[in-house]
């Protein structure tokens, strides 16, 4: 039996029935080499089975302490059943890109059950009509309650569920599993008192390291006011989420990421990212009249794990605030912004120490942090308090190398995170064997038109490839998902009219990209539509 942390623990407690709190993605596989070219379903669970031993978060399922007195206590389910854990569906016809987006948006959106293991995975058929995936590819969509995993830890999910080679033989269990009845409520009290006695010294500790880290925040802050600015702007993003969900998602070349990142001396990929959003979000909100004159800032998780607590599973996560520069309007300019940006974030988080800011969840007492929950959500705070950040950019590497599941080949990856009140907005990035996504989860509310963000996301790439570099390094594969030949549908409504506004910022950046580096490329039929128009 293991208590989670006061992090951990956050997670459960901020879930309610329009913010699920899980961690999910999306794995497409090519099954054409696996003998007689077919996986079958029974093949998946017994695959699936076979490794639960390594990773903890399959069999735990969560024990609680009687009135949430303290955090509730990670056992081993004595009723662990792997085939509700693991389900099969398939894509009615023609099955495309977006029926995919819109069935993995509304499995997205369906909370987990509490009482059991807190995880499931869809195996989906039918992705016939998918441009640029192999024949009789199928998905494996996994979702993971972030009260288990974080991001990293969600990376040794993948390693546990994957082999370096089709044929790799099975990892057999060091030592055989042994289910865990449920505690009484007298052991769990026993255990709580324990807890309060220790509670005291070890907050000592933390506000010792504490003294000199405001000391240095302080310091570091100051230098950062001239450059940031005094507030975060307000956005559609930053009111109360729906419980529905979009999803979608683009693919793109690593080498191009690496190749604009040179423009810039220092500059980092996850620089590039960032960069990439800003122009996409500056679009985007620029075609509905929306786009504020502050830069958009963004939550950017940071991992704190040390070595010895890899495998160890839930969260070891901390975050910091990063600019995307979405005032910028020139791509390589913005770009050059958002690496000064990013350099003088990370010198104020090192001054705290990204370490001691979580370990203040500690002690927050389980019930006042579940009270503050349910007050942030049940009186819509997110419209009355200021926000910190307008969206959330998180970046985790993958491997380089191809990776194989029951046997089939891992094509590609995307990712989605949970959202929440006054941050409906996520970019979830991911690189794979050279190639890396961007996945957006958003809500239904507050963006009808996810396809129309995806093409703000391609275009904002297209800018920064055109302004940073030369036509001959420039190295793209066929993406997974491709541009839509025809505009996206609009909504209706109040933002009828708003949509019919020209473009003419992104027409700006585009036109004087292009005239820097003399390519010579035609305008999009998007962008002949709104010339029109």
């Amino acid at each position: 039996m293991q208590q989670l942390s006061g992090l951990d623990a956050s997670f459960l407690y901020f879930e309610t029935a329009n913010s699920p709190m899980h961690i999910a993605s999306l794995f497409i596989y090519d099954q054409s080499e696996v003998a007689g070219g077919v996986v079958r379903f029974k093949d998946i669970l017994a695959f699936f089975e076979e490794r639960l031993h390594l990773a903890p978060a399959f069999r735990r399922r969560l024990a609680y302490v009687p009135l949430s007195l303290d955090h509730p206590y990670w056992i081993e389910d004595p009723d662990f059943d792997i085939e509700y854990h693991v389900r099969h569906i398939a894509l009615p016809k023609p099955g495309d890109w977006r029926q995919l987006c819109i069935q993995i948006a509304r499995l997205h959106s369906r909370p987990l059950d509490v009482s059991r293991p807190l995880w499931e995975a869809y195996v989906i058929e039918g992705l016939g009509n998918v441009p640029g995936l192999p024949p009789g590819s199928f998905g494996i969509f996994t979702k993971t309650h972030h009260a288990a995993i974080d991001g990293e830890s969600g990376a040794e999910l993948i390693a546990a569920t994957h082999d370096l080679s089709a044929d790799a033989p099975p990892r057999q269990a060091e030592k055989q599993w042994l289910p865990e009845q449920a505690p009484d409520a007298l052991s769990l009290l026993t255990r709580t008192a324990v807890n309060n006695v220790r509670t005291p010294f070890k907050m000592a500790s933390v506000l010792a390291e504490s003294v000199p880290a405001i000391a240095r925040a302080t310091r570091e802050w100051r230098k950062l006011l001239p450059s940031r600015g005094s507030r975060v702007p307000r956005t559609r993003f930053n009111r109360p989420v729906s419980p529905h969900r979009v999803v979608e998602g683009r693919s793109f070349a690593l080498a191009d990421f690496k190749a604009i990142k040179q423009a810039v001396p220092g500059a980092t990929v996850n620089d590039v990212v960032l960069a990439l959003c800003g122009g996409a979000l500056r679009k985007y909100l620029n075609e509905f009249g929306e786009l504020p004159q502050e830069s958009l800032v963004a939550m950017a998780p940071i991992s704190t794990r040390t070595e010895d607590e890899k495998g160890v599973g839930g969260n070891k996560v901390s975050q910091m605030a990063v600019s995307l520069r979405s005032d910028v309007e020139d791509p390589l300019e913005r770009l050059e912004a958002v690496h000064v940006s990013t350099m003088q974030s990370k010198e104020f988080t090192n001054a705290i120490g990204a370490r001691l800011m979580t370990d203040y969840t500690q002690f927050i007492p389980s019930t006042t942090a579940a009270l503050a929950a349910r007050l942030y959500t049940g009186l819509h705070l997110a419209n009355r308090v200021r926000p910190m950040f307008n969206c959330v950019v998180t970046n985790v590497p993958g491997p380089q190398i191809p990776l194989y599941s029951v046997g089939s080949r891992l094509v590609t990856t995307f990712g989605m995170a949970p959202i929440v009140d006054g941050m409906g907005l996520l970019h979830a990035v991911f690189s794979y064997c050279g190639t890396i996504t961007v996945t957006i989860t958003s809500c239904r509310e507050m963006m009808p038109d996810p396809e129309f963000y995806a093409e703000c996301i391609q275009e904002s790439f297209e800018e920064l490839l055109v302004a940073t570099v030369p036509v001959a390094k420039k190295s793209r594969p066929v993406p997974v998902a491709k541009k839509s030949k025809s505009p996206p549908k609009r909504v209706t409504g109040r933002r009828k009219a708003r949509q019919k506004k020209p473009l003419k910022a992104a027409k700006k950046s585009s036109a004087k990209a292009r005239k820097k580096t003399g390519a010579k490329t035609k305008a999009t039929a998007r962008g002949r539509k709104r010339a029109a128009s």
